[in-house]
């Protein structure tokens, strides 16, 4: 499996080296490629023809995100095992974690008000995707939300993926709520999810860590469609 990346950012080292210990532990050779961002379409169009690379992830963000859809979309389908590229052959590792979190902990998702925070690529759009295919409503917010606050209020259950550190705060979710901290980011040398900090003390919430959380299980989700791309390769 290759590993695409442009960017020093921490947080993002952080988990590609999650990744690169995940593929040690179960025998899949886990390569990092780190490039700068004008090498990335080269280089990946040389993974594609490689007969010894049967996975591509291009880790995000980007160094320049103006960028992302035109390299996840320069990815082979059937190596794209993030499932990012609109065609491919993939769910999306990051979105089918978050299901089997919420199967995981027996949370009964039917009738419930539900809230995606953030419509991203990566997390946002697809787990959105996966639950309304499921028949269930989602109330999907992005940064045309006119009013975040309320729509957290009125939430049983928050799926927040913005990335934006706190952005959530503890006093607008209420008692009883599911909260599944899909977001992550850097903010003095420290790993920061989307929700306030204070709301991991409530025992009043189901509540994932910012840290040690969803990650894990995201990176167990990857493998899994990476051990597939045999199906699809061979």
């Amino acid at each position: 499996m290759a590993i695409v990346k442009t960017s020093d950012d921490p947080t993002i080292e952080t988990y590609v080296n999650l990744k690169k210990r995940y593929g040690s532990d179960i025998g899949v050779e886990v390569e990092i490629y780190d490039i700068e961002q004008n090498q990335a379409e080269k280089v990946i169009k040389q993974l594609n023809s490689d007969l010894a690379t049967d996975a591509i992830i291009i880790q995000l963000p980007l160094a320049d995100s103006t960028q992302t859809d035109v390299l996840l979309s320069a990815v082979e389908p059937k190596k794209d095992v993030d499932g990012l590229n609109p065609a491919s052959s993939y769910e999306s590792a990051t979105a089918n974690a978050i299901l089997w979190l919420l199967a995981g902990y027996n949370v009964n998702l039917a009738g419930k008000s539900i809230v995606v925070v953030g419509q991203g690529r990566l997390v946002g759009r697809p787990v959105a995707d996966a639950l309304e295919s499921s028949g269930l409503h989602v109330v999907r917010v992005d940064e045309s939300t006119k009013n975040l606050q309320a729509e957290v209020e009125a939430a049983e259950v928050i799926i927040s993926a913005t990335g934006q550190p706190e952005l959530i705060k503890n006093a607008w979710i209420q008692s009883g709520t599911v909260v599944v901290d899909a977001g992550v980011a850097g903010e003095k040398g420290k790993l920061v999810g989307d929700i306030e900090q204070t709301a991991l003390l409530r025992d009043d919430l189901t509540i994932t860590p910012a840290k040690g959380g969803l990650g894990p299980l995201t990176v167990c989700s990857l493998f899994e469609n990476v051990l597939k791309t045999a199906e699809f390769i061979d």
